[in-house]
């Protein structure tokens, strides 16, 4: 499961990039503001907050954040992108403060979405809300 900022451009475009990639359909994914978000947050003891500073892939029952997140969802694309996963030597605080600086100025650099997106028909069945 993976909870996004449902109100960001820069999200949305990762969304809709990794579905194109998800071949298999393994990835689901829920807004961090909508109910399902807010709950996995809470049990997982992540801040419920309307302004949210990171992405967090669940799995295994495991929550991960910021680069851990982001490494840990290539792993599951087709392609080349499970090759991401050599960034683990990379120490955490080097890729997380990389990882900040555009969760920082994504709203600056993309655009800013009213409302969540729809998903189409076709990936209707990956989102929870």
């Amino acid at each position: 499961m993976l909870l996004f900022d449902g109100t960001c451009g820069f999200c949305d475009g990762v969304v809709q990039f990794l579905l194109a990639r998800d071949s298999r359909r393994f990835l689901r994914f829920a807004p961090l503001q909508s109910p399902v978000g807010r709950t996995l947050l809470a049990e997982h003891g992540l801040p419920v907050t309307d302004d949210p500073d990171s992405m967090v892939y669940i799995e295994a029952g495991r929550a991960r954040t910021r680069s851990d997140a982001a490494l840990a969802v290539a792993r599951r694309l087709d392609g080349a992108w499970p090759l991401l996963g050599a960034f683990r030597i990379v120490p955490r605080f080097v890729r997380d403060a990389a990882y900040r600086l555009i969760a920082r100025n994504r709203h600056r650099w993309f655009s800013r979405l009213d409302a969540c997106r729809v998903p189409d028909a076709a990936d209707r069945d990956r989102f929870l809300a």
